[in-house]
């Protein structure tokens, strides 16, 4: 094979695992990105509304990030440190603290586990076993963690589950918000099977939350649902860990997706765009009487990604020293709705239905088929979106953080016709 080869598409379907996806999805090659836009190596310009499934709130290449990092490597910084302490470190660390934790009165330690979401989700599920000294996790109905053993232990989808390929023990599921369509108190079955010595359900050590979930479908937690788990949580001694790996940084408006309720989970899990850049990283939070960790009890090589540091930093001061970037994704987060709402209204098929918070939104069709035709249409006429939830029945937006009113209005043009196309 030459060189010539590889530059071809017909790599991919020859060297590259059956297991792609998205690459099925989008089959094109791109070649360069800025902003709010992805390129192909012909030039065409497609708007970005999955941002690497959350992995870009500031958008590619974002200049100031892009800036920051090409003056660290240029003056020689260090890209690998492991957990050695270094100036990129340190500087993320108080950056951090002084514009996330510290306003917010969080207390939490910070912790550099493997530089992905799901090895955050594995710290977090073995502290709080470390903690509590139990073994079962509860999680929830259409719940995605991650593709790790222990992550998947706690998703629920089930294809995704079945790659496993070995039993997934010591979780239990129970229903999210507003599964059983409110037929049923908050919690009913929860607490009975909590409080009844003969049910069989193990004391958990803790409980693993979404507030938004992404995969599953955009289902949103109502602030009240979620203050209710927290005092759950608290009454019956569990651990309360939030996976904002996805719906964190932003993605609902504040940085943390559990502050519009108000609560204060004693673990939290973030990666996806805590660099800023799509360089991996991630973190475990969690309340300072938790770290009872030894040293080196988990580890990863790549858990110093001293460039991820460097754009975080960059990130957090350029975005997160005000309230600035809070005020215009959520008013954004209206004129998305709107839009949205409108497109329910004039689409003459029944079921169509919205969801979502902040710049994160679902589409929801009654069928997986329509979501898709509505996926295939916007990518063939210039945007990029995906399909989630357990039939594939919900179109999902993600778009930049970033992005202008006119990208936001051309990418919402985009998908109206889309969607009428598809009837």
């Amino acid at each position: 094979m030459t060189l010539t080869d590889i530059a071809t598409p017909t790599v991919f379907e020859t060297v590259e695992s059956e297991v792609r996806s998205y690459c099925r999805a989008w089959p094109v090659v791109f070649e360069r990105a800025s902003g709010s836009r992805l390129y192909d190596e012909q030039g065409r310009p497609y708007l970005d509304f999955f941002a690497g499934a959350g992995s870009l709130n500031y958008g590619h290449n974002n200049p100031v990030l892009k800036r920051a990092l090409l003056d660290y490597l240029g003056n020689d910084g260090v890209t690998h440190g492991l957990d050695m302490s270094t100036t990129a470190k340190r500087d993320f660390l108080e950056t951090f603290h002084s514009t996330v934790l510290e306003p917010r009165a969080l207390p939490y330690k910070v912790m550099f586990p493997g530089p992905t979401g799901t090895n955050a989700v594995e710290a977090a599920l073995k502290l709080a076993r470390k903690v509590t000294g139990r073994q079962t996790v509860v999680s929830f109905t259409n719940a995605f963690h991650g593709m790790s053993l222990g992550s998947l232990a706690v998703t629920g989808n089930a294809a995704k589950r079945a790659g496993a390929g070995v039993p997934l023990p010591h979780a239990i599921r129970m229903p999210f918000d507003d599964y059983l369509d409110g037929r049923l108190p908050d919690f009913l079955w929860f607490e009975r099977l909590l409080d009844d010595a003969g049910s069989g359900l193990d004391h958990p050590a803790a409980v693993i939350v979404e507030t938004v979930q992404g995969e599953g479908g955009i289902n949103v937690a109502r602030a009240e649902w979620l203050r209710a788990l927290a005092e759950l949580c608290r009454k019956h001694d569990m651990l309360l860990i939030v996976d904002d790996v996805q719906m964190g940084c932003g993605r609902t408006g504040d940085f943390f997706s559990f502050e519009e309720a108000g609560i204060t989970p004693d673990i939290v899990t973030l990666s996806k765009s805590i660099s800023g850049y799509g360089l991996p990283m991630a973190l475990c939070l969690f309340r300072p009487e938790l770290d009872v960790w030894q040293p080196g009890e988990h580890n990863g090589t790549f858990r110093g990604n001293n460039p991820a540091f460097v754009t975080a930093t960059a990130a957090l001061d350029t975005y997160w020293r005000d309230g600035a970037l809070r005020e215009r994704t959520l008013k954004r987060a209206d004129r998305v709705e709107r839009a949205l709402l409108d497109l329910c209204g004039g689409d003459r098929r029944a079921g169509l239905s919205v969801r979502g918070r902040g710049l994160v939104w679902g589409l929801e069709f009654t069928d997986g088929e329509r979501a898709e035709a509505v996926c295939r249409r916007a990518f063939e006429t210039g945007l990029l979106v995906e399909t989630s939830g357990p039939r594939g029945e919900v179109v999902k937006l993600l778009p930049p953080l970033t992005v202008t009113d006119d990208e936001l209005d051309e990418g919402l043009g985009i998908l109206a016709r889309a969607v009428r196309h598809s009837a």
